[in-house]
């Protein structure tokens, strides 16, 4: 079996239930600033033309099998997307290629931005 299979073999009920897959908006909000998370922003160029988040590295889904040379494995590294699906999809293949600590954000990038109004910000 190949390190993808088994990977996704261990993916049961429990594994999600757990949550340990994914990091909410709250965990986002907590770690923003700490040096040893990395945002990795796997959006197109496209979507990323028309709203950008600073605090993150842009490398779009489909570019990361060849720039994967640019994400530190010393990094927690957390993947997000628009819809979340494209999260979930380069957390598995960062997993895939030897990463050990990776979370998707289960939320979309509209969530996100909401993040960043004066009343949440505030709290932050």
């Amino acid at each position: 079996m190949d390190v993808l299979s088994e990977m996704i073999s261990k993916m049961d009920f429990e594994f999600f239930g757990s949550g340990q897959h994914g990091m909410s908006v709250e965990g986002m909000r907590k770690n923003l600033g700490n040096d040893h998370f990395l945002f990795l922003d796997v959006r197109t160029n496209e979507e990323v033309s028309h709203v950008s988040f600073p605090f993150a590295k842009h490398i779009p889904l489909n570019e990361l099998p060849n720039r994967l040379g640019e994400l530190p494995k010393d990094k927690f590294i957390v993947a997000f997307c628009s819809s979340v699906f494209r999260g979930a999809i380069a957390y598995t293949y960062l997993l895939s290629e030897g990463y050990e600590e990776v979370k998707a954000l289960t939320v979309n990038s509209e969530d996100m931005a909401k993040m960043f109004k004066p009343g949440p910000l505030y709290k932050s």
